[in-house]
């Protein structure tokens, strides 16, 4: 079975990986919420060997709240219950051999078996969190808290009509990468490749009504996000994460 994203590939960076796809997710309702920091700040919080990458002189941090719908594994229906569940992540801009792709300082879940399938498979930072995402209005609330109490809550609204993102903008650079990068216990740079169609994405308005997600990983950040763009719904095939070879 072909996941519907594959019709369009041209966007990508690199063909798809040759390897078959194993699993899908639908994101749905997804802020980017983007604040400029420079790279030395950092280059101790990323593996020496990616590249921590710069647009227009400078690196990049982003706070990612969304809920995620039908995760499965390929070719089986998704299983009520724990294949919806809301997802927060914190992340930074790397590359790797011409992939360039996404860091992760942590991603907050509200799903007991999702957090440890993925730190286990994925070797991924996965926290664990009560969260709750609810329509207010023509916007969002979204409230994610973990046991030791570093808070995310927000309320958020896109403000205007679907487009991609141009090449050459910071929209584009931001959003459309197609792989992420992870360390597992033992040390070892592993590689997972994505795919989707190009972000249907929508300028938004945020209310950031409290944020501990920056300072529990000791980045500092000056006033509100730069950029800010909202999603309503995208489907993506997951691949297997591969060991990147020194």
């Amino acid at each position: 079975m072909d996941h519907p994203s594959f019709q369009h590939t041209a966007h990508r960076p690199w063909p798809l990986p040759s390897e078959p796809w194993v699993g899908r997710q639908t994101w749905n309702d997804l802020l980017f919420l983007h604040w400029p920091v420079s790279a030395e700040a950092l280059r101790p919080r990323v593996p020496v060997e990616l590249q921590v990458q710069e647009f227009q002189g400078t690196a990049w941090v982003s706070v990612t709240p969304f809920w995620m719908s039908d995760v499965s594994v390929r070719n089986l229906p998704a299983v009520p219950g724990i294949s919806t569940f809301p997802e927060l992540n914190v992340r930074t801009y790397v590359n790797r051999d011409d992939r360039p792709g996404v860091w992760f300082f942590s991603l907050d879940a509200d799903n007991f078996l999702a957090v440890r399938a993925a730190r286990a498979v994925y070797h991924l930072p996965y926290m664990d969190a009560q969260m709750s995402v609810s329509q207010k209005d023509d916007g969002i609330h979204y409230v994610s808290q973990r046991s030791s109490g570093v808070k995310f809550e927000a309320e958020y609204e896109p403000t205007g009509p679907v487009a991609p993102a141009v090449p050459g903008t910071p929209e584009h650079w931001l959003t459309e990468r197609y792989c992420l990068y992870a360390r597992s216990g033992s040390g070892t740079l592993y590689r997972a490749e994505i795919h989707h169609e190009p972000w249907p994405l929508q300028p938004a308005r945020v209310r950031i009504i409290h944020s501990d997600m920056l300072a529990v990983h000791g980045l500092e950040v000056q006033g509100p996000p730069v950029h800010v763009q909202y999603s309503r719904r995208l489907e993506v095939a997951i691949w297997p994460p591969a060991r990147v070879v020194r």
